[in-house]
């Protein structure tokens, strides 16, 4: 039987996938042309479907608001009690729709081109009546659905998803939508704190552990004790960074040291540590602490000591 579900989900991501290579090689000027011409129409994009379709309507209208193209899903059965009032003037209207045939498209399409609107038909049959009516029209057609009896929506509304990422990545690439524009439109969760939280703003949460060169090994110890943080900046009268002691170069040092009584933080610190700017994003610093097989990075604003970021800081924030 295991054998027998492998098989069958292996069929189906292959169905899938060939599925979405044809796709690919049947883009072609017309589908360019299609949508240059819903970028240059400057509205918003009024998507509307009926059934699975509608759901992955309202998928794309996601991904075309956040990707900085207006978009708005209408549901083809509500459009016709009353939410066709949702199209304003330079709105363009995505249909989508597999057979192309569906009563509520039919009634709906008309409506929209009574008004003047401009529509674009995403459609698996180039014959029907969506794509004849369409003025540009998505192919997304299908040999065949991924279900065995080749009945429920599985490839075609793939191949529909993917259309509509296809469509808002070039609408993304015309508008010069860049990866600043991104960040401002994702402000919550991790997704949000990897693109817009600073070095500087996790070192502003932590103490900063600073030692002049000349401090005792004593005053060096309890300096990493209090502050925490497994490190220690070293400083000079500026502020300026002249090395940097973790708790791991204490022990090697312990090891080699018989007469620790002398020792003074300029004799065991690291020179030239490695550090991040302040307005750094906090992913960066996670990627320099990786590639250098660090913990602790400090932070400096040309050559000023401005704190420390700990990689269990990048951790809390979910950047890790």
């Amino acid at each position: 039987m295991s054998d027998s579900l492998l098989s069958l989900a292996r069929a189906a991501i292959v169905n899938e996938s060939a599925a979405l290579a044809a796709m690919a090689e049947r883009l072609d000027e017309h589908f360019e042309r299609t949508v240059r011409e819903i970028h240059a129409a400057g509205g918003r994009l009024v998507v509307s479907g009926i059934g699975k379709s509608a759901l992955v309507g309202r998928k794309i209208v996601a991904t075309l608001n956040s990707t900085g193209t207006p978009a708005l899903f209408m549901h083809a059965a509500d459009a016709i009690h009353g939410d066709l009032g949702m199209i304003q003037p330079g709105d363009q209207v995505l249909l989508i729709s597999k057979s192309g045939e569906s009563p509520e498209i039919k009634t709906l399409v008309p409506l929209i081109k009574k008004y003047g609107f401009r529509l674009i038909g995403m459609t698996g049959q180039l014959n029907s009546f969506l794509a004849k009516e369409s003025d540009w029209v998505l192919d997304t057609t299908i040999d065949k659905e991924a279900c065995p009896h080749n009945l429920a929506p599985t490839t075609s509304t793939t191949a529909q998803m993917v259309m509509g990422d296809v469509l808002a990545i070039c609408l993304m690439e015309l508008s010069g939508f860049s990866g600043n524009d991104f960040a401002r439109f994702h402000p919550g969760g991790n997704l949000g704190k990897r693109l817009l939280l600073l070095a500087g703003d996790i070192a502003a949460m932590n103490s900063m552990p600073r030692v002049f060169p000349g401090a005792s090994l004593r005053e060096v110890i309890v300096e990493i004790t209090q502050k925490r943080l497994g490190v220690t900046a070293v400083v000079d009268e500026s502020e300026r960074i002249v090395g940097i002691i973790t708790d791991g170069d204490l022990r090697r040092m312990l090891e080699k040291q018989d007469d620790i009584g002398r020792v003074r933080a300029e004799d065991i610190m690291t020179k030239d540590p490695k550090t991040v700017g302040p307005e750094a994003l906090a992913s960066e610093a996670l990627e320099l602490m990786q590639i250098n097989n660090i913990s602790q990075l400090i932070v400096a604003d040309r050559g000023r000591y401005g704190g420390i970021v700990h990689l269990h800081d990048l951790v809390k924030e979910g950047i890790l």
